[in-house]
């Protein structure tokens, strides 16, 4: 997302608050009368409840390539169980960029997957409480992005880990054998692959922007096997981006990035990079590796007749002898606050169904919504890899990270334009990466000294 359509964005959001809600509670008693009625997303019995409810929803999804397929199967599937209750999707191209547009306009559908941008202060602008967070949080996971205030304002469909997605023939056949475990070690790898095979070693999918700011998830976790890095640490911490000895940290992420382009082993024009073509080209071995969360993985191995080559592995840093993996929610649903209460209702019967009763988590092959779910076959490949989730940020503190991070315009996990400048700059030689990320440290050093932000080390 840009910066201009970001400042847009939170300049638009004041009057659209104090949204009244209205529902039924209870059997298929439909009986409008005030917010208490609209029940939480837990005391909803699928099946039994509500069931001659009529509404028609409509579902905002990302999901371009199967909105008319395996989407339009779930929405018919449903109507077997609630015929009253007609769902349509609406698949969005440049989905932040557009989604940010209809909340300002309020047409966001009753059911959407809660943009980026939205800041969890904004949440209850725009989408209705799930239920309290104590709650639903022994039932599902990856609430704690969605949340605010000890509300849940969103479920997310499903999670992933933080890895890449490699065509395990190709690296074979290039002469690997163990997997990477250092930035430097990846990058040699890489350089084995373009000598010994024709595959594209690294595909950064540049053009379709949105996959380049898929490094940002590294930065956690992964680079510093500390679960408070994202929400309580990095804003704590003196110049974050700087480059530390043992090779991990921030830096170290960016450092795969900027290095793998500055020694050419990338695709040949990222501006012509094409994502949809990427999967088959990952299945079909054309491409080695992509730097992409786990949900990737099924997109690639169905994108042709060769999804066993396609694997998973774990990001090359190593944190004190231990690589780490961060495991964290996809798009989470939220509901509009602005919908009938019928479709308030109608939305939360849906988004249950799908998180407790579909196949979307099988099919998509993610970590399911539900804490007893199974994890997927794919992650096997994570042996020995310690497996956390980003922790709750202080009490007090809930919106600093987005202080900082928007008022610094570093942009981390909201704006994609930061990981493609380190791509140009790597690409063009115009700027190294120290500079780079000196700048980002400037920024975000005036920022803290903004906020008053207590400096831990």
């Amino acid at each position: 997302m840009s910066q201009i359509s970001k400042r847009v964005f939170r300049g638009a959001t004041a009057g659209m608050a104090g949204i009244v809600l209205a529902g039924a509670l209870g059997g298929a008693s439909i009986a409008l009368a005030s917010e208490d009625t609209v029940p939480s997303i837990d005391e909803i019995v699928i099946g039994e409840d509500y069931l001659d409810l009529t509404a028609s929803i409509t579902v905002l999804t990302n999901r371009t390539d199967i909105v008319d397929t395996v989407y339009a199967g779930y929405a018919e599937e449903f109507s077997e169980l609630y015929p009253n209750i007609t769902v349509t999707y609406d698949a969005i191209t440049d989905y932040e960029e557009s989604l940010t547009l209809r909340l300002i306009t309020g047409d966001w559908g009753d059911i959407c997957f809660i943009p980026t941008s939205v800041d969890k202060d904004e949440l209850s602008d725009y989408f209705i409480s799930l239920g309290d967070y104590d709650t639903l949080s022994g039932i599902y996971n990856f609430l704690q992005d969605s949340s605010y205030g000890g509300e849940v304002y969103g479920i997310a469909n499903g999670g992933t880990a933080t890895g890449i997605v490699y065509n395990k023939r190709i690296w074979e056949e290039a002469g690997v054998t163990e997997m990477p475990t250092t930035p430097e070690e990846f990058l040699e790898d890489l350089q084995l692959i373009a000598d010994n095979t024709d595959a594209v070693p690294l595909y950064t999918n540049f053009s379709a922007s949105w996959p380049m700011g898929a490094w940002d998830a590294y930065i956690g976790i992964a680079a510093t096997g500390d679960a408070d890095y994202m929400t309580n640490t990095i804003v704590h911490t003196s110049n974050p981006f700087s480059s530390n000895e043992d090779m991990t940290g921030p830096y170290a992420v960016y450092y795969i990035l900027y290095e793998a382009v500055a020694r050419g082993l990338v695709e040949e024009d990222p501006a012509s990079s094409d994502w949809e073509s990427s999967k088959s080209m990952m299945n079909t071995g054309e491409i080695a590796t992509m730097v992409l969360g786990s949900w990737a993985v099924e997109q690639c191995k169905e994108a042709g007749d060769n999804g066993d080559d396609v694997g998973y592995m774990p990001f090359p840093i190593t944190v004190d002898g231990v690589q780490y993996a961060s495991a964290g929610g996809n798009y989470a649903y939220g509901i509009n606050s602005q919908a009938s209460a019928d479709n308030q209702i109608a939305s939360l019967i849906y988004t249950k169904w799908l998180l407790e009763e579909s196949t979307i988590f099988d099919d998509e092959g993610s970590i399911p919504a539900l804490i007893d779910g199974e994890y997927p076959d794919y992650l096997s490949e994570f042996e020995g890899v310690t497996l956390l989730s980003d922790n709750a940020a202080l009490e007090g503190e809930e919106t600093l990270f987005d202080d900082i991070n928007n008022d610094s315009e570093v942009g981390i996990n909201n704006n994609d334009y930061p990981d493609c400048e380190i791509l140009e700059a790597a690409l063009y030689g115009t700027y190294t990466l120290d500079e780079i990320m000196d700048n980002w440290n400037a920024a975000w050093t005036a920022s803290q000294e903004k906020f008053g932000v207590e400096i831990y080390e």
